[in-house]
């Protein structure tokens, strides 16, 4: 079926919901960055958050959000961004990191990620984007994204990411959910949520036996009215060319261009969302120079 989100509302719109499955955008981020197991699922929680609150949180062609995770652990940190209809990219700044495993035999997450900051940077559009930040509070991705939401934006949240890799390293299962809640919910609603959250297996656990997003806000809150009000495919993205690239090469400077036409070699430019490289020949800068 591939990759998509489902949005949903419960309690009488009290309760606002997203659950997303994203095996397929996960496992073409670990193809584009030969990304360790570890790190594949560190970076495949940040995307699954990424794509979430692109499509919840922004409204037009313009707008994009980005999540910036600075870590001391050997993974250094990692980057997202995702937009309104569901296009998602990422990176790791070292994605061959690798840690033991935890204590539990399962891959530690929290470990190669290490302490840190989370930052959330919304692009509206305006003159200034709206910039977030918390402090990492376990490095586990979906407890610092509930941390987040309740100390910067003020929204009791409970966020779920999971990724579950193949013996062979390729990626077996990948998704998440999100629930928030609206103010003055009451706490019979807000107890039997944490009834069910406290019940239900992992999120991996619960896709790998056949659950879809559907199935897993059901599961959360099925007992609460539970009306899903509509699903969009989710998909990983970059959008870089060699023209956005010629772009940004004639942002530098006059004096820097000269000074690449005088080397006499093509310059190299390698995307750091997708790995991919382009090749700008002295001839195009000879070009961008006159323009």
């Amino acid at each position: 079926m591939g990759d998509y989100i489902v949005r949903a509302s419960a309690a009488d719109c009290k309760v606002l919901a997203l659950a997303a499955s994203t095996k397929e955008l996960v496992e073409e981020a670990r193809k584009a960055h030969n990304s360790s197991p570890v790190v594949t699922a560190a970076l495949g929680r940040l995307l699954t958050a990424g794509a979430m609150m692109g499509v919840s949180s922004l409204k037009g062609e313009k707008q994009l959000l980005t999540l910036r995770v600075n870590g001391s652990g050997p993974i250094g940190g990692m980057v997202v961004t995702g937009d309104f209809k569901g296009n998602v990219k990422g990176y790791a700044f070292h994605p061959q990191a690798i840690v033991p495993v935890n204590k539990k035999g399962k891959l530690d997450v929290a470990g190669v990620v290490g302490k840190g900051s989370l930052l959330v940077i919304k692009d509206l559009g305006l003159k200034e984007p709206y910039v977030g930040q918390t402090e990492l509070v376990t490095g586990e991705i979906a407890e610092d994204l509930t941390y987040y939401f309740a100390a910067s934006e003020q929204i009791p949240s409970s966020v779920g990411l999971g990724v579950l890799m193949e013996k062979n390293n390729t990626v077996r299962q990948a998704g998440g959910f999100f629930i928030q809640l609206m103010p003055f919910t009451e706490e019979r609603i807000i107890e039997k949520i944490e009834y069910h959250l406290s019940k239900i297996p992992s999120v991996t656990e619960l896709l790998d036996n056949g659950n879809s997003p559907e199935q897993m806000l059901s599961l959360l809150l099925g007992d609460l009215g539970l009306c899903l009000t509509d699903r969009l495919p989710l998909q990983w993205h970059c959008g870089c060319s060699a023209e956005k690239i010629e772009k940004a090469i004639a942002t530098i400077g006059k004096k820097e261009i000269e000074e690449m036409i005088e080397e006499g070699k093509p310059v190299e430019a390698t995307c750091h969302f997708c790995n991919k490289s382009y090749s700008i020949e002295v001839e195009k800068l000879k070009d961008l120079l006159k323009r």
